[in-house]
């Protein structure tokens, strides 16, 4: 990243003087008129008809006066109009007035949106999926160096402002050539008794190489509560071979980890067609098709956690705790119908049931006529040479603060959805704000656009970048925008976010036109259908996203248009440009020129605004939540000496640190540049503020307290809270005190951050 700084730091010392974003820079001079002027060479000769030389000097003073009018009407009319453009996009989100543009900045913001949706095309965007998706394309392999060199090459075209790479090794996990996995039934005697046919191809990086036998427990989408069910139940998953659905809002890697925190000793994982249509001829997948994903709780390369793994790394290998030491295999749905067909045991609730055919939805883990299942997973680690490809436009005015614009490029599949889209969304916008520049556009910071390397192993190539340079990021990134998997139809709009740029987000949708919908705006059309509130939704760990803010506290954002019936195709050897434009109805492109036009109009605020539009008193709405909840339970914290005073105390100086913080930007003098970086530099730490710094980046590296994973979190600091009503006996009170005190430092951290100078922090607490 210091590579980066200085690029945009030595670009940056280029000075725009006669010419400001492609316009002539006009001045105007007003100077004082003197004795010699006209109006006192029309008074002189006249000097004993005093009359009439008072009705000459007030009708040049008129003259002159109505001049000056018209002239100044003329300069500044225009601007003034052109500014209202597109509704009041000059006004802040918070409801402030909004600064001025600084002198030179060019173009105003309703003429820069006018330029982009002018500029940004479809018809790239159908050509570039196509080509991404001709062929399987994972890391290392000929097809995706070849689509790497491709890449750089369109960024070179592009003629931006820096074009680099940066190559790592990383360890990657793929089947063994040598010896495939399989999955067998066993008789009553051990012995084999069938071999149920798998395809070779099919796998889950990052399972562990292992065997396994045992009786089979159906443990539906294997959430936290589905696995609290079968305790409930008096189902035993230990030692036995899980069979879980996909999806339930749970992740192959979670689904993983849970079934082997309860002692399961394999897990295999299947599409439902209660979940994913399995009709050919209805744009569904056949029966024996199997969806295919990571199994690694985490992201980047999990023999270097928290720290990069670039090629010059001496490190000795270190192995990331979210590796699962059980085997995992996908299936079809005609192999689990196969196995769920023969349990028997208790019945699943009615929710568990799927459309499998002739399954009665028992749950295990006892198998017909004494029968038992044997898997064994045989995949090799491979170290691979991986390149992230970087293409920059340098600010004008902060050019060491920069937008990120990212997608993945790699797909284990054809993954039209998987990569070609992200990587289409990304070169039309990289080409876009190109042109833009070239036309008159000058951005005060500086956009980065980033081509990923290793996605489906779990967004390596990212989080290995993130991992290189984690102690700048936070002074340096604005937002970062993930493009990843954006287009699974055009109807239904989903918005994977950090609360800090939810009003950037609801601006946006109020301006771009729905695609399927002509006439209507993203903003009316969510209305329409139960409110634009539901388009936000929390970020998950799979996103391309995730790592960005759970892991180096930078804002970021996933968006995705979907249809209300799944695209079945992802993570699968089905994943085609002609599925997707099945699915479509033909419309790829206007879909993802309308997702392009969504996310430029987010980019264009932040690298066009003096103060950066991001929600700095969003988290304090987030912990109100956990206040009310500590103080339902306050009557059973006090019986055991446990006060939530210091979390109160905690949230309610955020709050105030926030709104003083806001109140001062909405004040302030604005023109001022040194004002304006000093405000943006303490917003944009928001996010890192919420990392906490009491827990290891190599053993916990999703620090951020809100959207991160382990003990220091406010969602397990919530389920553990439960306890006390629920579960009273397994309520560990040593461990909710470190919980409540790593979550309040850090909250309190926050606010002090927030205030500024350490002299106007007044902590003071009651003993």
């Amino acid at each position: 990243m210091e590579t980066i700084r200085t690029r945009l730091t030595q670009s940056s010392s280029v000075g725009v003087t006669e010419e400001v974003g492609g316009a002539q820079r006009v001045e105007m001079t007003f100077e004082e008129a003197g004795p010699s002027s006209d109006i006192t060479a029309l008074v002189l000769p006249y000097r004993h008809g005093y009359r009439r030389a008072g009705g000459l000097l007030c009708v040049g003073i008129s003259v002159v006066f109505t001049a000056a009018f018209l002239l100044a009407y003329a300069v500044f009319g225009g601007q003034f109009h052109c500014s209202q453009v597109g509704g009041r996009e000059d006004e802040a989100p918070g409801g402030g007035a909004k600064a001025p543009a600084e002198e030179g900045a060019g173009l105003y913001l309703g003429e820069l949106r006018v330029m982009m949706k002018r500029l940004l095309q479809d018809e790239d965007i159908h050509d570039t999926v196509s080509r991404v998706s001709r062929a399987n394309h994972p890391p290392g392999s000929s097809e995706g160096t070849s689509l790497a060199s491709e890449i750089l090459r369109r960024f070179r075209r592009l003629q931006m402002d820096h074009t680099w790479t940066e190559s790592l090794y990383a360890t990657l996990q793929f089947p063994d050539r040598s010896q495939r996995s399989s999955l067998w039934l066993l008789d009553s005697a051990g012995l084999i008794s069938e071999q149920i046919p798998l395809n070779p191809s099919d796998f889950c990086p990052y399972s562990a190489t292992a065997s396994t036998t045992g009786g089979v427990v159906y443990g539906n989408y294997g959430r936290p509560e589905d696995f609290n069910w079968l305790k409930s139940a008096g189902v035993s998953v230990v030692g036995s071979v899980v069979v879980m659905r996909v999806g339930g809002g749970v992740s192959f890697a979670e689904k993983v980890w849970l079934a082997e925190r309860s002692g399961a000793g394999g897990v295999l994982i299947y599409p439902d067609p209660a979940d994913l249509p399995q009709d050919p001829r209805r744009l569904g997948l056949n029966t024996h098709t199997a969806v295919s994903e990571h199994v690694h709780l985490g992201s980047g390369d999990p023999f270097t956690p928290g720290f990069p793994s670039f090629n010059h790394t001496q490190f000795p290998p270190i192995q990331s705790s979210g590796l699962p030491l059980i085997p995992v295999l996908p299936i079809s749905a005609t192999v689990a119908a196969k196995l769920l067909s023969q349990l028997s045991g208790p019945s699943c609730p009615q929710s568990w049931r799927g459309r499998l055919p002739y399954v009665r939805c028992m749950v295990g883990p006892e198998f017909s006529s004494g029968r038992r299942v044997k898997m064994s997973v045989h995949n090799v680690m491979t170290p691979v040479l991986l390149n992230n490809i970087f293409s920059s436009l340098t600010g004008r005015v902060e050019p060491d603060q920069y937008i990120i614009l990212g997608a993945q490029r790699d797909s284990l599949g054809p993954g039209a959805v998987t990569s070609g889209v992200g990587t289409a969304l990304l070169l039309e916008l990289a080409r876009t704000f190109s042109a833009m520049v070239k036309n008159g556009f000058s951005p005060r910071r500086s956009l980065l656009f980033v081509s990923w390397d290793a996605g489906d192993f779990g967004n390596v190539g990212a989080t290995e970048w993130l991992e290189g340079y984690l102690s700048m990021l936070h002074l340096k990134a604005v937002a970062y925008f993930s493009l990843d998997q954006a287009i699974m139809g055009d109807d239904v709009l989903s918005a994977y976010t950090s609360p800090l740029l939810d009003d950037l987000l609801d601006a946006a949708i109020r301006q771009v036109e729905h695609p399927k919908h002509a006439g209507q705006t993203i903003y009316s059309q969510a209305e329409r259908e139960g409110g634009s509130w539901r388009i936000m939704k929390p970020l998950y760990l799979n996103s391309g996203a995730y790592s960005f803010t759970a892991f180096a506290g930078v804002p970021a954002v996933e968006l995705r248009f979907t249809e209300e019936r799944a695209y079945p195709f992802v993570n699968t050897p089905l994943d085609s440009v002609s599925r997707l434009q099945e699915v479509l109805g033909g419309r790829l492109g206007v879909t993802g020129r309308s997702l392009a036009e969504l996310v430029g109009e987010m980019v264009l605020r932040l690298a066009h605004d003096h103060i950066l539009p991001l929600r700095i008193t969003s988290y304090a709405q987030t912990v109100l939540q956990l206040s009310a909840q500590l103080n339902k339970h306050s009557a059973e914290l006090q019986s055991r000496g446990l006060s939530p005073q210091w979390v109160f105390s905690a949230r309610g100086d955020y709050s105030r640190a926030a709104e003083t913080l806001q109140r001062a930007i909405d004040y302030s003098d604005l023109h001022d540049p040194a004002t304006a970086h000093f405000y943006n530099t303490r917003i944009m730490r928001v996010e890192y503020y919420f990392l906490s710094q009491y827990v290891s980046v190599v053993e916990t590296p999703f620090r951020h307290v809100i959207h991160g994973r382990g003990d220091h979190t406010l969602s397990a600091l919530s389920e553990h809270l439960t306890l006390l009503t629920s579960d009273p006996e397994h309520f560990d009170e040593k461990r909710f005190r470190r919980q409540l005190a790593f979550f309040t430092w850090t909250l309190q951290g926050a606010a002090n951050a927030l205030t500024g100078d350490v002299w106007s922090i007044h902590n003071t607490h009651t003993y």
